[in-house]
């Protein structure tokens, strides 16, 4: 097992890593920026390295310093969390570089699976269902690409190769827009992602987002935790998830679990991934993989019982997957609400000290969040403050429970998201599930 573990992250997120490391018996080493130095994981953790000032690129994203902190504590891995440096094939590669174990896959699996084109490639070669598309990336030729929507059939979408989190996509309803609409994306991904590589694909009007969990070793093993719906977002966000995913077609879903557990032994994964699906019509289409643990990670345990951060420091440890296929049963029904530092209406940031932090308990509530009362919510990163997670024998239940629990949870000094989570857990097309990724914002007037 690892000895002593640099946790390359902040907040919630910190704090699982943390807990997860101890009940391992690893030491923990809480990198920070001046910002946080009153975070909790900061005051649990062994050491603590103080790695820049507030801005990001100069404490979280600035490899150098992670590093440096890694080699002045003798610590021997690094777990990037989510979010930052989580899915950077350059950082993945320094740090392996420099001697550390990178608590995650490969630096090449995270370099395929980054490039939207080589990962669909990847996906189709493993079995993956993928939506209809461009196959590779489009050319300089006009009458070829327009030969391709057609084929495809309107509406398409155009997207970044190495885009992501909703950026450099453009939808297209008409060959009349077709050519411009590439050159504009090109443009933005160009000057957002250094990239300026686009491709086609069919435009899904009303999909669900469905995605599924995986754990592999990269030792020939892997295994699937089953799905989570995340359809609920505003502007890309997630706001809600659930798992499982409700009202999905049976034969489908078995098809696309498998071909996800096939998928990792194909391209040698390792570690924690998220294969990420729109679903329409009884279909699952691939759109991407992500390469670390998700947020939304822990709907997933609560119906498994399997710890994802464990594992992940287990495999890291060169130790194959603790469990098989047949370990891996669903018991259940949980949601996870996001509880964000803004305001339920207009959405803008609510930095500010928390007066007053009460979290809800009871049967089947979990909350990952590091606020304390006379915690100071700083206005340099991202809102997320508290995730607050419901489970039940059934939907119905963890869905009671989780408006239980929104009521009990206080959170004085800022504005919070709650009044927002309430509205949605009493939204009757919610209760009903399988709403689409489009639901909030038609809901909400966006």
């Amino acid at each position: 097992m690892l000895d002593k573990v640099v946790i390359a992250n902040r907040g919630e997120i910190a704090l699982r890593i943390l807990r997860a490391c101890k009940e391992l018996d690893i030491k923990t080493v809480a990198i920070h920026s001046t910002a946080d130095r009153d975070l909790m994981h900061v005051r649990l953790a062994d050491e603590a390295v103080c790695i820049g000032p507030a801005p990001s690129p100069q404490s979280y994203l600035n490899v150098p310093s992670i590093i440096s902190a890694a080699e002045v504590t003798d610590a021997v891995g690094i777990h990037p969390g989510y979010g930052f440096l989580a899915e950077n094939a350059d950082f993945a590669e320094q740090v392996e570089r420099s001697g550390f174990t990178f608590i995650g896959p490969k630096a090449e699996t995270i370099r395929l699976m980054g490039d939207k084109v080589s990962a669909i490639e990847a996906m189709k070669k493993a079995g993956v269902p993928t939506v209809p598309g461009s196959d590779g990336a489009l050319s300089d030729d006009s009458d070829e690409i327009r030969a391709i929507a057609k084929r495809i059939g309107y509406p398409v979408i155009i997207k970044a190769a190495a885009g992501g989190g909703g950026r450099g996509m453009r939808v297209v309803h008409s060959e009349a827009s077709l050519i411009n609409s590439i050159h504009v994306t090109q443009s933005e991904a160009a000057a957002a992602f250094g990239d300026d590589t686009v491709y086609m694909e069919k435009f899904l009007e009303n999909p669900r987002h469905v995605e599924v969990q995986v754990l592999a070793d990269g030792q020939g093993n892997a295994i699937h935790l089953y799905d989570r719906d995340c359809s609920m977002q505003r502007r890309h966000q997630k706001v809600v998830e659930e798992a499982p995913a409700p009202h999905l077609d049976q034969d489908a879903r078995a098809q696309v679990l498998q071909a996800c557990v096939d998928a990792c032994i194909e391209i040698g994964y390792r570690g924690a991934g998220t294969f990420e699906f729109l679903y329409e019509n009884g279909g699952f289409y691939f759109i991407e993989m992500n390469t670390r643990v998700q947020v939304e990670h822990p709907v997933t345990e609560m119906i498994t019982g399997v710890d994802i951060v464990k594992e992940q420091l287990r495999i890291a440890s060169g130790l194959p997957l603790s469990l098989k296929q047949e370990d891996i049963k669903v018991q259940g029904h949980s949601f996870e609400c996001r509880i964000n530092a803004e305001d339920p209406k207009t959405f803008l940031p609510s930095p500010g000290t928390i007066k007053h932090f009460h979290a809800p308990g009871g049967n089947g509530i979990r909350v990952d969040s590091h606020l304390y009362n006379g915690y100071t919510v700083p206005p340099h990163y991202d809102s997320l403050i508290a995730k607050l997670i419901s489970y039940g024998e059934d939907r119905e239940i963890a869905m009671r429970r989780m408006n239980i629990a929104l009521d009990e949870m206080l959170v004085d000094g800022i504005r919070s998201n709650i009044p927002l989570q309430q509205d949605i857990m009493n939204d009757a097309k919610f209760q009903e599930g399988g709403v689409n990724i489009h639901y909030l914002e038609k809901k909400l007037g966006l």
